[in-house]
């Protein structure tokens, strides 16, 4: 049922990392953009899904900042979103050249060199991803925009304390998208405020509790690019790390869709108060199948022509989702939590 007469829909995203595999979730974006009938209530990202979240959000906080007319501006942040995330990607895949030092080839050194920390891996504590986000996007605005525009959260994982933590509004910065994206076995951890942080996926790939307290929008998409389950049983040192990582990166993600249909089964029993819990209706594009020919060290694979392949498959994969769900959206969800955990 469209949540409005003119056939629009809501929907908070859920986006996962997952090293260059983010350019699938850049092409589902693209295809939830294009389309033109997709309202974005939250966005929570983590890693490379944090990065995409910016990049959508300040597309929209861009077109926010000339006020107009509501469908005008926001078909203009539409654009701008797209546009945003186009050059974050082709941004990646331009450091990623030969040589030392491309963002998704050090950790593939980490694989290979398990036994060296940070400090020795990447001395310098090199990381070009940082001044990409600091050109592209303007975090002060993305803090200071107003309503409508998309509410980004990113998660980051607290070293000292091994909790998640949620930067978002004035605490959103490139230090902060930089944090959800520490593998601690490349880079050194990131200060904030005096508190170390690591990579989000320790603490939740993506984070789907801020989506439920902080949005107003009962449907949430995950995208999916770490596959839960696995056919084959890796037996070499990266795939053995990949699937490990894999496993948890995924952990959190699924403790959590697990009380989401906990909490929906009691509802549905009338043992909770609706005025009090919310019937979240969950959605996923599951990214395995699209994936699944790539092997581990894909992950660390960011040259343009494998980031554009990426990034078309994803766009197929959100408009075959739209096609088959548009009309559950506001009914009912399409990821039944019962047969998928």
């Amino acid at each position: 049922m469209p949540d409005s007469a003119d056939g629009r829909h809501t929907l908070s995203l859920a986006l996962q990392g997952g090293g260059s595999h983010g350019a699938l979730t850049w092409g589902v974006l693209d295809a939830l953009l294009e389309d033109g009938r997709i309202d974005i209530d939250g966005i929570s990202g983590t890693s490379a899904g944090a990065m995409n979240a910016v990049a959508l959000a300040h597309g929209f906080a861009q077109a926010a900042a000339h006020p107009g007319d509501a469908a005008e501006v926001r078909a203009e942040g539409a654009r701008l979103a797209r546009a945003a995330l186009a050059r974050l990607w082709d941004g990646i895949g331009a450091l990623a050249g030969p040589g030392w030092g491309g963002p998704m080839v050090l950790p593939a050194v980490a694989w290979m060199t398990p036994w060296l920390a940070p400090a020795q891996i990447n001395p310098l504590d090199i990381n070009p991803l940082r001044s990409l986000l600091e050109r592209e996007f303007d975090f002060e605005r993305l803090a200071a925009a107003p309503a409508g525009v998309p509410r980004v959260f990113v998660c980051a994982t607290n070293v000292r304390t091994g909790r998640g933590e949620i930067f978002s509004g004035a605490q959103l910065s490139a230090a902060a998208v930089m944090a959800s994206a520490c593998l601690p076995m490349v880079f050194r951890p990131v200060d904030i405020g005096g508190q170390a942080y690591w990579d989000g996926g320790y603490s939740g790939n993506p984070a789907l509790y801020p989506l439920i307290y902080e949005a107003d929008c009962r449907d949430i998409l995950l995208v999916q690019i770490n596959p839960i389950a696995h056919d084959d049983v890796p037996d070499t040192v990266p795939e053995i790390m990949d699937r490990m990582n894999e496993i948890n990166f995924n952990a959190c993600l699924l403790a959590e869709l697990r009380a989401i249909e906990f909490v929906r089964r009691l509802l549905h029993e009338g043992k909770l108060d609706p005025k009090v819990y919310k019937d979240i209706r969950m959605h996923r594009i599951d990214g395995g199948a699209a994936l699944s020919e790539f092997g581990a060290a894909s992950k660390a694979q960011a040259d343009g022509g494998f980031l554009h392949k990426l990034f078309e498959r994803g766009r197929a994969a959100g408009v075959a989702w739209l096609a088959a769900h548009r009309q559950d959206l506001g009914v009912r969800a399409t990821l039944h939590l019962t047969q998928n955990l």
